[in-house]
């Protein structure tokens, strides 16, 4: 692996858990990165950086190994002044959270604590994953107190057909898209169709699938799940709360937009249909 200015990076497989559920204690100011090849953990001094792009011999995290679009050395990131900056050193905007755009050689961007994802598309409306997290003042989760103990999210069980319905449902919001809305029952189903055609996906399973959902949320006492508390009109209302629900309680993070690549594709995450 390519040395570190300053130091050696601790390795994490391509088998290391989402970032999106925490990390284990670490020094405060240590930095996790992490794509679906693996990744890295460094403990902060100025002058470090951490590489990122295509061009797996070059980079401490190989991002977009198998897509051109993505830039060899797509960008870094440096800790300098006590915190970490994100840098864009290629040629195509990074997506951060809030739908901030970071463009190549704009000033960088300095990384909060906690949970960062961070987007470069690619070719064929490809979207490449990066995950960042910046270990607290308490070397866990941020604004944690120490006398606390940490009470994790709860979870929701999902079997793999609802968490794949519920990742085509819900990508735009899984993309970090400023307004997403959730995708209509025909779009699921032709999604999911053209993914795995041998499962006969229609809308109405799609709408029976997630309808089971919400009622077994609503019934363990999630609210905003019926039409009874959302009243009429509904719309996009009682998928949009059980999409936020999901996401708050991380039972359904970025990563798992992996699960609407083709088998034979195992790079990048997709864009959501128009």
């Amino acid at each position: 692996m390519t040395a570190f200015a300053g130091g050696t990076p601790e390795e994490l497989g391509p088998d290391h858990g989402s970032l999106a559920h925490g990390v284990p204690p670490s020094p405060p100011g240590t930095i996790f990165a992490l794509a679906v090849t693996g990744g890295v953990r460094m403990p902060p001094r100025d002058g470090r950086q951490v590489l990122f792009g295509r061009n797996r011999d070059d980079v401490h995290v190989c991002v977009g190994e198998d897509d051109r679009k993505v830039s060899r050395k797509q960008g870094f990131l440096v800790r300098r002044r006590d915190s970490w900056w994100i840098h864009n050193t290629g040629r195509l905007p990074i997506r951060l959270p809030g739908s901030r755009l970071l463009f190549p050689d704009e000033e960088p961007v300095p990384l909060a604590e906690g949970y960062t994802a961070a987007f470069v598309r690619g070719s064929a409306g490809r979207e490449h994953l990066l995950e960042v997290y910046v270990a607290g003042a308490d070397g866990r989760r941020p604004d944690s107190r120490p006398q606390d103990v940490t009470e994790p999210p709860r979870m929701w069980r999902l079997t793999p057909d609802e968490r794949l319905v519920l990742v085509s449902l819900a990508q735009r919001y899984l993309l970090q898209d400023k307004y997403p809305q959730p995708l209509a029952w025909r779009q699921v189903a032709e999604q999911l169709s053209e993914l795995k055609p041998e499962a006969r996906w229609s809308s109405k399973r799609v709408e029976h699938l997630v309808g089971a959902v919400r009622a077994r949320l609503a019934r363990a006492g999630v609210a905003g799940l019926t039409r009874e508390e959302v009243g009429e009109p509904v719309g996009n209302a009682l998928n949009d709360n059980l999409i936020k629900e999901l996401l708050l309680s991380t039972s359904l993070v970025p990563p798992d937009l992996a699960l609407l690549e083709p088998d034979d594709d195992p790079g990048g995450v997709p864009a959501s249909p128009a």
